[in-house]
C-alpha cells in the first residue's frame, strides 16, 4: 500500500512538472530533475563543513596561489562571455528593463537564452571550489554562513529558473552578477598573486558595497513585474523582491561588521 502511494505521489510529481516546465531544456544534462542538484549541494555542505576540516585538522595548511590565480582568471574570463551572451540574447537590444516575459519558442535568439541560463547553473556548481580552496588552505572563519547559504542556495534557484523560466526578465539578475562576478574574481586573482600586488587593491572596501548595489538594482528591477504586466510569472518576481532582500540585509550585515572592525583596529593602532 505504502509503495503504491509513493509511485501516485511520484507520478503526480512528474505530471505536474512536465505540464509547466520548458518542454526544450527536458533533456539537457541535469535538467531531468531536481535530485542531483540537490544531493551536489547537500554534498558539497558535508565535505565544507565536517568532512574537510576534519581531514586538515592535522595538516598544514596548502599553498595554492598559483592554482587561486588560474582558478579566478578562468572565473573572470567565464563572466565576461556570460556577460556577453545576456547583452546579446537580449537586454542590449530587444529585452524591455520594465518587463520582459520568457519566449519559449525555437527562435534562436530564445535558444540563445536558454542555453545562456542553463551555463549560468553550470557557473553556481563551479563556485563551490572557493570553498573547497579555504578549507585546503585552513581558511575556516571565512566559511560564514552568508557564504554558505549564498553557495548553497544559487545551485537550486538557477535549476529551477532553467527548468521552468529560462529567459525573460528574472535573467537581469543574472546579468548583474556576471558584472559583480568579474569584478570580484579579479579583485581574488590579484590578491593571489602575492603582496606585491597588494597595493593595488585599495578598492576591497568596495567590493561589498558593489554587491549591495546588485541586490538593490535587482530589487526594483523586479517589482516592476508586479505594475508592469507582460505574462512574466508574478510569483517569481515577488520571490525575486524576498530573495534580494535577503542576501542585502546578510550582505548589509557583513559589511557592517567589517567596516567595525576595520575602525576599532585603526583606532587601537593610532
Amino acid at each position: 500500500m505504502a509503495s503504491v502511494l509513493v509511485n501516485m505521489a511520484i507520478d503526480r510529481y512528474i505530471n505536474l512538472v512536465d505540464s509547466i516546465s520548458d518542454p526544450r531544456v527536458n533533456d539537457w544534462p541535469l535538467m531531468d530533475s531536481p535530485f542531483p542538484t540537490l544531493i551536489m549541494v547537500i554534498t558539497y555542505l558535508y565535505i565544507v563543513t565536517y568532512l574537510g576540516p576534519k581531514v586538515m585538522a592535522n595538516r598544514k595548511p596548502f599553498k595554492l596561489n598559483n592554482i587561486l590565480v588560474w582558478y579566478n582568471a578562468g572565473q573572470v574570463i567565464f563572466s565576461l562571455v556570460m556577460l556577453w551572451e545576456h547583452l546579446m540574447s537580449g537586454w542590449l537590444l530587444d529585452y524591455s528593463y520594465k518587463c520582459q516575459p520568457v519566449d519559449y519558442s525555437h527562435n534562436p535568439t530564445a535558444l540563445r537564452m536558454a542555453n545562456l541560463c542553463w551555463w549560468y547553473y553550470i557557473s553556481k556548481l563551479t563556485e563551490f571550489v572557493d570553498t573547497a580552496f579555504f578549507v585546503l588552505r585552513k581558511k575556516d572563519n571565512q566559511i560564514s554562513l552568508l557564504h554558505l547559504y549564498h553557495h548553497s542556495l544559487t545551485p537550486i534557484e538557477t535549476w529551477i529558473c532553467v527548468k521552468f523560466i529560462a529567459g525573460g526578465h528574472g535573467t537581469f539578475s543574472n546579468l548583474v552578477n556576471n558584472m559583480v562576478h568579474v569584478i570580484m574574481y579579479f579583485y581574488y586573482m590579484m590578491s593571489a598573486m602575492g603582496p606585491q600586488y597588494q597595493k593595488y587593491l585599495w578598492w576591497k572596501k568596495h567590493l561589498t558595497t558593489i554587491q549591495l548595489l546588485q541586490f538593490t538594482l535587482v530589487f526594483f528591477h523586479s517589482a516592476q513585474v508586479l505594475f508592469f504586466d507582460c505574462g512574466y510569472p508574478k510569483l517569481v518576481a515577488a520571490l525575486l523582491l524576498v530573495h534580494s532582500t535577503i542576501f542585502f540585509v546578510l550582505f548589509f550585515d557583513f559589511y557592517q561588521q567589517a567596516y567595525k572592525k576595520n575602525k576599532l583596529l585603526q583606532a587601537k593602532s593610532q
